[in-house]
């Protein structure tokens, strides 16, 4: 019987960058790279979408300084799912001890790029650029295809 997880290695050979401190057993931490504000109402239809207008948060000094609230969180690696595997992003668990939740969505075989998580904050929190916040893991899968949707690319520069 295959493994259902890969191990951390394995994940870590399809992200740029990362460090030895980010590779974990089963999976990668994720960074902070970029927090985000959301200003306008989108809108999700039967056949399209709209995404709202975002404004980027300043860190405060060496941290962002968050309020409850929700705000779409960037991250900093580059991922690429290889075929054959799904990719799933999970919160740091001291987000969650710091009344904080990151919630995410699937991640397709052949999906590539910065992806980004709502991250949700029930009690003010501090959060530095490049921390580790999140961490993504591999499981193996059968799909017919790869992603290729409107996110393919996203910031990536």
């Amino acid at each position: 019987m295959a493994d259902m997880f890969r191990s951390g290695p394995f994940v870590a050979d399809h992200l740029s960058p990362t460090t030895a401190d980010q590779v974990q057993p089963n999976g990668v931490d994720l960074t902070a790279d970029a927090v985000f504000e959301i200003t306008e109402r989108g809108r999700i239809g039967r056949d399209d979408k709209r995404i709202g207008d975002r404004e980027e948060i300043q860190p405060d000094g060496d941290a962002y300084v968050l309020d409850p609230g929700g705000y779409v969180l960037r991250y900093g690696e580059t991922v690429h799912i290889p075929e054959g595997h799904v990719g799933f992003v999970y919160p740091r668990s001291s987000l969650m001890r710091n009344g904080c939740m990151l919630h995410t969505a699937v991640w397709d075989a052949g999906y590539e790029g910065r992806g980004e998580g709502l991250l949700v904050v029930h009690h003010p929190v501090e959060i530095e650029p490049d921390a580790r916040v999140a961490q993504l893991v591999f499981a193996e899968a059968d799909h017919e295809g790869t992603y290729d949707g409107s996110y393919q690319g996203e910031n990536v520069e």
